[in-house]
């Protein structure tokens, strides 16, 4: 089911990526580093994504909505997988896990179009 809108998944997007890059001193795990660089990275990675994205929050429009949903997805697999496989799961995981499964359900409850059938980028003929 795909309910989340493209404009709603723009401004979740740019949420999500200060979100993720605060969160390891709002969250108390900035002593960790690979909690803390994976946090940021993925931020980062996310914040670089939706202002290249064609959608309503991208500035240059260079990235497809599939690609973006599909790094979306394959981020969130990544973050939520992190405390596993960069061995810190025994101080902290939970952050990761729950914001990786938030963007995974992002990623797979976002419209691809526009809800006017056309993308942000292309022209509605008459």
């Amino acid at each position: 089911m795909k309910f989340i809108t493209r404009k709603t998944h723009a401004v979740l997007d740019y949420i999500m990526g200060v979100l993720l890059i605060a969160s390891p001193w709002i969250l108390g795990f900035a002593d960790i580093e690979a909690a803390k660089w994976s946090a940021v990275a993925v931020g980062a990675l996310m914040l670089l994504m939706s202002l290249m994205t064609d959608y309503e929050g991208g500035a240059m429009k260079t990235i497809s909505m599939g690609t973006h949903l599909t790094m979306d997805l394959l981020a969130g697999l990544f973050l939520a997988a992190s405390p596993w496989l960069l061995g810190f799961s025994d101080q902290v995981y939970l952050p990761h896990l729950i914001l990786g499964i938030m963007e995974i359900g992002a990623a797979l409850c976002t419209q691809r179009t526009s809800q006017h059938g056309f993308g942000h980028g292309e022209m509605r003929h008459a």
